[in-house]
């Protein structure tokens, strides 16, 4: 099931998200200052692509990971954000888009604070949780 719902996801918004979180990797490599949010964008673009059977949780960083979200929310995370929910927008109107629609969502989520965030399979998330 997860693969069948990760295959949809990448016709109903997921792809073109995630290239939306490499581009955003790509321009903060291009600094040695962006290097820790490129990390994010990476680790986000691949729950980006296949998001189903997986959850994204934070690490618990500090204040430095408080920082750099406040930094990253300025430069570059509303406007995924944006994306994420336009996309969950579109994803909405029909019934079975609803839970893609979730899911972009929780990446919108994501797309504000990436620094200090990490994913890992949803099993992992429920016992920590």
């Amino acid at each position: 099931m997860r693969l069948l719902g990760n295959l949809l996801w990448l016709v109903l918004g997921g792809f073109w998200m995630g290239l939306g979180w490499i581009v955003a990797g790509v321009v903060m490599l291009i600094s040695i200052i962006g290097i820790p949010w490129a990390r994010s964008c990476f680790v986000l673009a691949g729950f980006s692509f296949f998001p189903f059977g997986r959850e994204a949780i934070s690490r618990n960083s500090g204040t430095l990971s408080l920082l750099g979200n406040i930094i990253w929310f300025v430069l570059a995370g509303w406007w995924l954000a944006i994306g994420h929910l336009v996309s969950a927008v579109a994803c909405a109107v029909t019934i079975i888009g609803i839970p893609f629609a979730v899911q972009h969502v929780k990446l919108a989520a994501c797309a504000l604070a990436p620094v200090g965030m990490t994913v890992v399979p949803s099993d992992v998330a429920r016992r920590r949780y």
